[in-house]
């Protein structure tokens, strides 16, 4: 096994990886535009009930109807807000008060997707990612009047412009001013009756997919633009209840599959498309583990068997190359350390446990794709291999006080190895996994989520051990607080009592329209709809309720 990670043996299915990457380049998608205009100017102040401690309220010293009306010189400014979240190309249309101008015009552009972003200096920039992805650019005009196209796709709700600089002799008005919107998403297909919260987290789910949706599944608009394999499996699920657009989700497997690292055969976490399809550096082994379970969602939801069995190949081999970390003797896994082990972004997360429970998850997910395709023997070999390391992590990694499952030396608690548990069907049964849930609810110091990508798992986790009241009530305490917040997309980075907090050094370049955050619309429209549930009594009829800190 070794030999064939250091690159000696390579996968015979790597000579199919051109065919898959032209495939994949015949399924780029149509793009559609519309044209979005501001509603209203708006004041940005400070607020500490706010979120981030920013306020928005109307300008009332500028009437939008009015604007080209308004005049404006070195040094004022003018702040716009677009409703709601945008992804698209600015558009502006400037005059001038007189009859010509002097100098150039200099202007400021601020793109914002909460309005911290428009308000607070970028600089100096403390983030550890580019500084380039902060959205502000400085244009100049040398003639007007001039129609200004900015050649850089923006994702924005706020844009505050500033006059930088002109003459004393002349102030520049703005004519009109839209975003030319794009997305590849087509009408949302899947809308059941939903009302209060539970419609408005619906409505805040799809919009979110929507702007992600372009010649791929975007992790974010505004940052980082890429096709991330954990962002993709959470987005094809929302996408199978609204848009079904089987044929974005395929182009997606397949670059991922066309561009699998040439020496190892394992699939990258993340891809670039532009100017051609090319793999990052970035390779994370439980990302890599779930290519067979994203492949087998996508073949339940099309019906596409075709591309399920040509794939098949690339999904076995991820699971190959992950489980030949498990330790033969005990049946663990373990942690080569020169793996990257995502799960979530609290920084204290041991994740070695939780990565054993994820293997178990898709050895058991990739089973049920063998059987899908008439592979019953394979299928039940899969089946074994899943239930032995089931059983190992019940015999090693379980407390024998509280009934938790612990990682690593110190035996550290946390949400991510119970939740991973009961998706992977580590405890016996039902009962089982949800007492981990009234264990861990009392578990003060449990190693809480630090983000919506492992919240979408606890959802899931208490759907699937019979939890559907508190599952329900995840949805509306955590997504429905970015909801309060005014949250027209769903964000990236999230913890209620730490508001700025971020893995990358600065919030102002977290991503506010985030994919792996898409998907209470998956779970309010399949296994989560509650039409009987009131939001009054959510927690009702169980013990437990898992608390959203900061928020429930």
């Amino acid at each position: 096994m070794d030999e064939k990670r250091n690159g000696v043996i390579a996968p015979q299915w790597l000579v199919n990886c051109p065919r898959w990457i032209s495939e994949a380049e015949s399924l780029v998608p149509k793009l559609h535009y519309e044209e979005i205009h501001p509603t209203s100017a708006v004041s940005i102040t400070p607020d500490v009930t706010a979120f981030q401690g920013w306020a928005v309220s109307d300008a009332t010293d500028i009437d939008l109807a009015n604007l080209s009306n308004v005049a404006m010189g070195k040094g004022d400014s003018v702040t716009l807000d677009f409703a709601e979240h945008r992804v698209g190309y600015l558009r502006l249309k400037l005059e001038c008060d007189q009859w010509y101008n002097d100098s150039p015009v200099r202007l400021r552009l601020v793109f914002g997707e909460v309005p911290a972003e428009v308000v607070e200096p970028f600089d100096p920039y403390p983030g550890r990612l580019s500084r380039a992805w902060l959205q502000d650019v400085q244009i100049d005009i040398d003639e007007l009047p001039a129609e200004v196209r900015l050649p850089r796709r923006y994702a924005f709700r706020f844009l505050r412009i500033d006059v930088v600089a002109t003459s004393l002799d002349f102030r520049v008005t703005i004519a009109d001013i839209a975003c030319e919107t794009v997305t590849s998403a087509g009408p949302d297909l899947g809308k059941i009756p939903l009302d209060g919260i539970d419609q408005e987290l619906d409505r805040v789910s799809v919009h979110t997919l929507r702007q992600c949706m372009q010649t791929v599944f975007e992790d974010g608009p505004k940052r980082d633009r890429r096709l991330w394999i954990g962002d993709l499996r959470l987005q094809a699920l929302a996408n199978y209840v609204s848009f079904k657009d089987y044929d974005l989700v395929k182009r997606c497997l397949l670059l991922h599959a066309g561009l699998a690292r040439r020496e190892d055969g394992v699939v990258p976490a993340c891809i670039y498309e532009r100017p051609v399809p090319v793999i990052g550096h970035n390779f994370i082994l439980d990302y890599a583990a779930m290519f067979g379970p994203t492949l087998l969602d996508y073949a339940n939801a099309s019906g596409d068997k075709a591309l399920a069995r040509d794939l098949l190949p690339v999904a076995l081999h991820q699971l190959d190359y992950c489980l030949d970390f498990v330790d033969p003797k005990t049946g663990l896994f373990r942690d080569p350390g020169d793996q990257w082990l995502f799960l979530d972004w609290h920084p204290e997360l041991h994740k070695t446990a939780g990565l054993h429970a994820i293997l178990v998850y898709s050895t058991r997910r990739t089973g049920e794709l063998l059987r899908l395709l008439g592979d019953e023997e394979q299928a039940s070999r899969l089946e074994l291999t899943a239930d032995r390391m089931a059983a190992a992590a019940r015999e090693n990694l379980r407390d024998r006080d509280t009934g938790l499952y612990v990682s690593g030396p110190d035996r550290q608690v946390s949400w991510a190895t119970q939740v991973w548990m009961v998706l992977a069907g580590v405890p016996r049964d039902s009962k089982e996994a949800a007492a981990l849930f009234d264990t861990l609810d009392k578990t003060v110091e449990a190693v809480r989520p630090a983000g919506p990508y492992l919240w979408h798992h606890v959802v899931d986790a208490l759907y699937t051990c019979g939890r559907d009241v508190q599952a329900l009530g995840v949805l509306r305490t955590y997504w429905g607080a970015m909801v309060k917040h005014g949250a027209t997309t769903f964000w990236e980075v999230f913890k209620p009592e730490e508001e700025r907090l971020s893995p990358y050094g600065s919030h102002l370049v977290n991503s506010y329209c985030h994919a792996w955050s898409c998907t209470p619309t998956y779970f309010l429209r399949t296994i989560g709809n509650a039409d009987k549930m009131s939001e009054s009594n959510w927690d009702s009829g169980s013990p437990v309720r898992v608390r959203v800190r900061g928020v429930g």
